[in-house]
């Protein structure tokens, strides 16, 4: 991602996650639970559309790279996120927001 700082110069920064195909893994776990609550079958008002949703709190470690112009800097990381999914009836589940606990 770029964005241009107060002073005019362009500044970019990359992020990356430790052990990201752990995290992949614990969201794929939540999206496919084993049991359906069944709210995503609740009759709703029209326009409205009932949905099941499932919640799971993870660290995230990683990196994040700040470059601006010829100076570079790595910052460390370790912080919670939770991640939410969504089910509407007939449909898949899908990874609907992340917020960061910190």
């Amino acid at each position: 991602m770029k964005h241009t700082n107060h002073s005019g110069q362009p500044l970019a920064v990359s992020v990356t996650i430790d052990e990201a195909p752990l995290l992949k893994n614990l969201v794929e776990k939540l999206a496919h639970r084993r049991y359906d609550i069944g709210y995503s079958t609740e009759l709703m008002p029209s326009g409205l559309e009932a949905v099941d949703t499932s919640t799971i709190e993870a660290y995230v470690v990683g990196t994040m790279d700040l470059q601006e112009q010829e100076k570079e800097m790595a910052l460390a990381y370790a912080t919670c996120f939770c991640f939410t999914c969504t089910k509407a009836f007939g449909e898949d589940n899908s990874l609907s927001w992340v917020n960061s606990l910190s």
